[in-house]
């Protein structure tokens, strides 16, 4: 029997109709369109191509989106002060500092200069620590995508073993956290995991997020595992993209399968615009549950 494809772009086109409705609704209220600005670096073409996809998302809802782009040669105190002065705003609701940065720039200083109830990409340590905790924080817009895509699909991880192959703080640590927080029982393996696939086949949840192509394996799952593949990974000069998980043979072991591309990817951004609206409302009082008064 063929797996269930937990589709991204089914659930990404379901929530670019709600976020448009949300934002329109937010405008009638306030006056003007739920803000994001995106702080970035010169350098990087990859981070070029998922600005650019942010714009879109943004424009395509309606939200107001700002481009600060800072030259190569930019210094740790100048890009702070950028971040710092993007979120003293009181028009911008979301900042996002995009990753990665050039070589001469620390990530932990800049995501540290951000305000936590703007910091709508989840990374700040407050928000972070929060999560940990269960307290309402910005969700990496990763992990939260997959999380939306098992609710989607009414794939409930309570009382299952959830196998997290990966530990960044962008992904892995935070998907953790989220299973947790919906009553899973969470192993985290990672590079130096001995046996690892004898860990993945006691998963009856699978989640990739290493950056390997084809890593995982069906004859590493369990029968009717689910799979959430958040891997993105070009392997030819054509383009070609590809996850952590190895499609072929997964899709013929799991009851359930994220595709690539087409699974996750496509959620990411929507929940950025989740975020946003997020802290819009909480900035202004919309709602109360804020990160910092």
């Amino acid at each position: 029997m063929a797996p269930v494809l937990l589709d991204g772009r089914v659930l990404a086109k379901e929530l670019k109709a709600q976020f448009t409705a949300e934002g329109a609704e937010w405008i009638g209220t306030y006056g003007a369109a739920p803000c994001l600005v995106v702080v970035q670096v010169s350098g990087d073409d990859a981070s070029d191509w998922y600005v650019r996809s942010i714009r879109r998302t943004c424009e395509g809802v309606g939200f107001r989106f700002e481009h600060q782009l800072l030259p190569t040669e930019t210094t740790q105190s100048e890009l702070e002060q950028a971040i710092r002065t993007a979120c003293a705003d009181s028009a911008v609701h979301g900042v996002l500092v995009q990753l990665p940065l050039p070589k001469h720039l620390a990530a932990a200083g800049a995501i540290e200069a951000l305000d936590p109830n703007k910091d709508v990409d989840g990374l700040h340590p407050l928000n972070a620590g929060r999560l940990a905790q269960g307290l309402p924080a910005h969700i990496p817009n990763t992990p939260a995508g997959g999380m939306a895509l098992l609710d989607r699909y009414s794939i409930d991880p309570a009382g299952q073993h959830a196998v997290i192959v990966g530990r960044s703080g962008v992904v892995g640590k935070p998907m953790a956290q989220l299973l947790l927080a919906r009553n899973a029982t969470v192993t985290i393996c990672h590079s130096r995991t001995p046996d690892l696939a004898e860990h993945i086949r006691r998963g009856d949840i699978v989640v990739a997020a290493v950056g390997k192509a084809g890593l995982i394996t069906g004859a590493m799952l369990k029968p009717g595992a689910v799979v959430i593949d958040f891997g993105i990974n070009v392997v030819d000069a054509g383009g070609t993209v590809v996850g952590d998980v190895d499609w072929e043979s997964a899709s013929a072991v799991a009851s359930a399968i994220t595709p690539v591309p087409g699974g996750t990817g496509p959620v990411t951004n929507m929940m950025l615009l989740h975020n946003t609206l997020q802290a819009a409302r909480w900035i202004t009082g919309a709602a109360t549950s804020t990160i910092v008064s």
